[in-house]
């Protein structure tokens, strides 16, 4: 007589599959925090946004594109012998720029076209070749002597078209509040480098107008940010009582801080050296007003400024010495990243 095998389903009492339930949900945040790590480690080191930049070559060195040997920087002989102008890309107070060729590779050519300002052109070379790291441009060359600087190409230009780049259909998957959100990230790490730069604090003069600030910085093809311009940053030191004044003429708005306002009212004239020195601060100041426009008007962008809320409003303190340090508001920033991602990640039942 055959045995016949009789399969029994265990029932678990209501209270045991709740257990059960709550028991794999936890499972479930625990890994999705583990790969939250994961991304987020990969994120600030793997991905070339370290502190150290594996692609960057000794001091005097660079390299380009797929090349894997560093090349030293170009002197004039080299750059009038091997750069090719192709067209003009761009003018300002103190150079023109060229859309050039080395070598079957794009770069960008800058020649000085006003001599009253050569001062400021080779405080700009100068910056540029002692803050060479992840945040600035890379030097691939200068002429002193013809007031050229020759530096990397970054095609998508400079941020004053980022919304219309955001539209390009080749990018729109990059239009989120977690893209832009990286994108002001990227920005504050770049006054927080200034601020503790090799050679001291520096202070972002060029910077008293949003449209001005956006024009110093580049867009990289991996939407990260550069800065581009250094022609006008000033050094503070405290130590040595040092304090710094962006410019000589008299700056007015909302956007630049109230230290940078002239503070004695319509009645008495504008006269620079009534105007008190700053520091470092002012750049705190300008922050909420360039994040901002980072974050745009897409789906979550909201969300983001709510929970920057409260760092943005120290940001706006009337005293400087209130306002947080560049390092303070980088450190909310990537807080801030790291909540929403998980929050987007973790399943309905938890939230």
């Amino acid at each position: 007589m055959e045995k016949k095998l009789h399969f029994v389903r265990r029932e678990f009492p209501p209270r045991e599959a709740l257990s059960i339930s709550l028991a794999l949900l936890l499972v479930a945040v625990l890994l999705l925090n583990a790969l939250l790590y994961l991304y987020l480690n990969k994120f600030y080191i793997s991905s070339g946004r370290a502190e150290t930049d594996p692609s960057l070559c000794p001091f005097g060195y660079f390299k380009l594109g797929a090349v894997k040997n560093c090349s030293p920087w170009l002197s004039c002989e080299a750059i009038n012998r091997e750069v090719r102008k192709l067209k003009c890309v761009g003018e300002g107070v103190v150079k023109k720029v060229f859309l050039s060729e080395w070598k079957e590779n794009k770069v960008v050519l800058s020649q000085l076209t006003n001599s009253e300002l050569k001062e400021d052109f080779l405080h700009g070379l100068k910056m540029l070749k002692a803050l060479q790291s992840k945040h600035v441009v890379r030097l691939l060359g200068y002429c002193e002597q013809q007031f050229t600087i020759l530096t990397e190409y970054h095609p998508l230009g400079s941020l004053r078209g980022l919304n219309e780049t955001l539209h390009i259909p080749k990018y729109k998957g990059m239009n989120t509040w977690h893209r832009r959100l990286m994108l002001a990230i990227d920005y504050v790490s770049i006054i927080r480098y200034l601020h503790n730069s090799p050679l001291g604090t520096l202070v972002m003069c060029d910077s008293n107008d949003l449209d001005k600030v956006l024009s110093q910085y580049l867009l990289t093809s991996d939407f990260h940010i550069l800065v581009n311009d250094l022609d006008a940053l000033p050094l503070v030191n405290r130590s040595a009582g040092k304090l710094v004044k962006c410019g000589h003429r008299e700056l007015r708005g909302e956007f630049v801080a109230p230290e940078q306002r002239w503070p004695y009212g319509e009645d008495l004239p504008f006269e620079d050296d009534l105007m008190l020195p700053y520091d470092e601060k002012t750049d705190i100041w300008k922050i909420p007003d360039v994040s901002n426009f980072f974050l745009g008007h897409v789906e979550g962008s909201d969300i983001v400024r709510l929970h920057l809320f409260d760092i943005h409003a120290a940001c706006k303190k009337k005293d400087p010495a209130e306002r947080p340090s560049a390092q303070e508001v980088l450190d909310t920033y990537r807080k801030v990243l790291t909540l929403l991602i998980r929050e987007a990640a973790m399943p309905r039942e938890m939230l």
